[in-house]
């Protein structure tokens, strides 16, 4: 059994975003995306590409793509959640989702933009690796801390996930900016090289969260039979977040204001591309900045949870993130887009790091079957991904900007903030015995 609060152990824990967060940064937000846009507009002659035969602008694409990624995760995730509560095999699916995922990351370094339908599968499968291994990953969390470390552990993962991202992405412009003198023929050849490290990074350094995690097998065989536990385990989670309706209420907020903060973190590097002019370099050194800024909000966010509790932690967030969307419609020059990235990173640290804490915090005490309980939060997590980048991309399809897309994403935070004053949370969030 896991000792919880040993410090071995959370290092552990932790070192997991370290290992998989290089994904997250490197191939969904700094250096992918704005490959895939100026690989695919030289093979097809602009942003219009043959997809399956079927003609589509890249960016749009895009958004589908991810959007599939995470509603795939969200038929998958209650089976085998339920699965691995069965068989008390949670780090078994952390790893078949690890390894996906980095294999998928590495097949990227073949995508050279007219094999557009090899790099989208390939985007797709890194997606569901990193969302489906995040699952089993957080389930972990009520087993190494304590209600009381919940928040600060929480913020540490995020923390380690942001530095061990910003290493791995300066090595990635310096093997770009000095390609030829590390023996590539170009820069472009320098990237595609860099999602070989982002897959051998996140494979290798996950060995250490695998090494100290320990499985807790029932001994229970697992047949055909079990395959619907899952869906019997997501309907006893329900009944226990209907029944408590703090729960509820914040579960609600999240699943509101995640539609805004996930699809403005994964698409906000086509938004800079494509309406303010960023280039690549110049996007590299924006994420850079917003990485280390993000460490610095976890933390912050984090102490601000401590002395006024995590209702005005999170709230404090989202009246941040409607200005960021809000501004992000009237921007127009590349200092600005700077400075807005800044604030996003700042936040995103933030609101992702406590809202996964407080949730820890609401699962009632003594529950064995996390998996199954994250399970319910990624479903909502990944559901509010599939609406949000989706509404993004039809917006910019049916008005062709970019910006009434930004625009919309206020609405979710606004909503979302809204909803969660109403949930009431708790200074010390003593929730556990509460309704």
């Amino acid at each position: 059994m896991l000792e919880k609060n040993n410090t071995r152990l959370i290092n552990a824990w932790a070192s997991f975003d370290w290992s998989n967060s290089v994904y997250n940064l490197i191939v969904t937000t700094a250096i992918f995306p704005i490959y895939y846009l100026s690989t695919t507009n030289i093979a097809f002659g602009g942003d219009t590409v043959q997809f399956f035969g079927i003609s589509v602008v890249n960016s749009v694409l895009y958004s589908y793509a991810i959007s599939f990624s995470f509603l795939v995760i969200v038929f998958l995730a209650p089976v085998l959640s339920g699965i691995a509560d069965f068989s008390g095999r949670k780090k078994r699916f952390m790893q078949f989702f690890t390894y996906l995922g980095s294999l998928s990351c590495i097949g990227l370094y073949f995508f050279t933009g007219e094999n557009i339908e090899y790099g989208i599968a390939c985007t797709i499968f890194a997606s569901i690796g990193f969302a489906g291994s995040l699952v089993f990953y957080n389930a972990f969390l009520p087993e190494v801390a304590t209600e009381e470390k919940m928040d600060r552990v929480s913020a540490r993962g995020f923390a380690m996930g942001y530095a061990g991202s910003v290493i791995l992405l300066v090595i990635n412009l310096v093997l770009y900016m000095k390609a030829e003198l590390f023996g590539f023929e170009n820069g472009s050849a320098a990237t595609r090289f860099g999602f070989i490290l982002v897959g051998v990074w996140w494979m290798s350094f996950a060995q250490i969260a695998f090494y100290y995690l320990e499985d807790r097998a029932t001994g229970k065989q697992i047949t055909m039979g079990i395959l619907g536990n899952g869906i019997k385990e997501l309907k006893k989670v329900y009944r226990v977040v209907k029944d408590k309706k703090v729960m509820m209420r914040f579960l609600t907020a999240f699943f509101i204001y995640s539609m805004g903060v996930q699809t403005v973190m994964l698409l906000a590097p086509l938004f800079g591309d494509k309406v303010v002019g960023i280039t690549g370099n110049e996007m590299i050194i924006v994420v850079l900045i917003l990485q280390i800024v993000a460490i610095v909000g976890a933390y912050f966010f984090a102490l601000i949870s401590k002395f006024r509790g995590n209702g005005f932690a999170i709230g404090s967030t989202l009246i941040i993130w409607i200005f960021v969307c809000v501004a992000g419609y009237f921007l127009k020059e590349k200092m600005s887009f700077y400075g807005l990235a800044g604030l996003l990173g700042f936040v995103m640290g933030g609101v992702q790091s406590i809202s996964r804490s407080t949730y820890s915090k609401l699962i009632p005490e003594g529950t064995k079957d996390t998996a199954s309980f994250f399970s319910f939060y990624d479903i909502t997590e990944k559901l509010a991904i599939v609406i949000g980048s989706f509404s993004y991309g039809l917006i910019d399809m049916l008005t062709g900007s970019m910006r009434n897309s930004m625009i919309f994403m206020s609405l979710f935070f606004v909503g979302g903030f809204i909803v969660l004053q109403f949930a009431k949370l708790k200074k010390n969030l003593l929730l556990r015995a509460g309704s």
